[in-house]
């Protein structure tokens, strides 16, 4: 009697992990300021932790097309409050800033990651301060300059041969320089720039292919909530953030940056149970 095989057990995956987003800015383009007070920005973090975000994401300056840039000292005095609270609370904190000394100060102020949805572009110390600390450093997919009055700036760089080869190249570049500049490129995560120069076909195009832009090797953040793309699906941008939150998940995505955290944990929940399920 031949004895049964089994199939190895195959690798847990890595589970997905949830960045809440919490803007301290009076013109969010998905909240409009609701958070713009320092308090108020405090307790909606504390609720997206308690909701389930391992992580939360501190913004001081709204990236929304048409936006104007922000004063370093006023980005600061808008973050800073917070990100020393949350690190108090034992919270691990991320900043969205293009900004050098934004990024010095809040990591020497506990932050563990710096988002950079310029990718460094926006200011030419940034690969020099990621260099001097441990913070991991989250790298997205930019083109061109944000603000200047102009809200189809974005729209305008939006050319693209193939979008998933020409952002992985770009992207394979701003990495290269972070390893000249002598940032460890393990401590380096890429982001695609979902709705970033980016027409709704290419989002999808990003998304859809998502192999392509992994292939580069490095931990994959999707920051897909509420974006204008997700308008053409019809329905709620929040279901829809849940639905590509699973999908990336499925896909290996290291993390996904929402504001919804209690729909995103629930959709990845589904996702969670539907990989274990394929566990022998």
């Amino acid at each position: 009697m031949s004895e049964k095989r089994h199939r190895p057990a195959r690798p847990r995956p890595h589970r997905t992990l949830i960045m809440g987003i919490v803007n301290v800015t009076p013109n969010s383009f998905s909240d409009g300021g609701q958070f713009f007070d320092t308090d108020a920005a405090i307790t909606h973090a504390l609720e997206l932790a308690e909701q389930g975000a391992d992580i939360i994401d501190v913004g001081g300056e709204s990236t929304r097309p048409g936006a104007d840039r922000v004063p370093v000292r006023d980005e600061l005095a808008r973050v800073m409050p917070v990100v020393t609270e949350l690190v108090h609370h034992g919270i691990r904190v991320s900043v969205d800033t293009m900004n050098s000394e934004t990024a010095a100060e809040t990591v020497a102020a506990g932050a563990e990651f710096v988002n950079d949805v310029s990718g460094g572009l926006a200011d030419p110390d940034m690969y020099r301060v990621m260099a001097a600390n441990k913070a991991t450093y989250i790298a997205m997919h930019w083109r061109g300059l944000l603000g200047q009055g102009d809200s189809t700036a974005r729209d305008t760089l939006a050319q693209y041969a193939d979008v998933v080869t020409e952002v992985r190249a770009e992207l394979s570049q701003r990495l290269a320089e972070m390893i000249v500049w002598g940032i460890d490129p393990q401590r380096v995560i890429l982001d695609p720039g979902l709705g970033f120069s980016k027409k709704t076909e290419h989002n999808w195009q990003l998304l859809g292919r998502y192999d392509e832009i992994a292939s580069l090797g490095r931990p994959i953040l999707i920051g897909a909530s509420r974006k204008r793309f997700l308008t053409d699906i019809g329905g709620d941008k929040d279901n829809a953030t849940a639905v590509i939150s699973a999908l990336s998940a499925r896909a290996g995505a290291w993390g996904v940056r929402v504001h919804n955290v209690t729909a995103t944990r629930n959709a990845l929940e589904v996702a969670n149970a539907w990989a274990a399920g394929a566990e022998r």
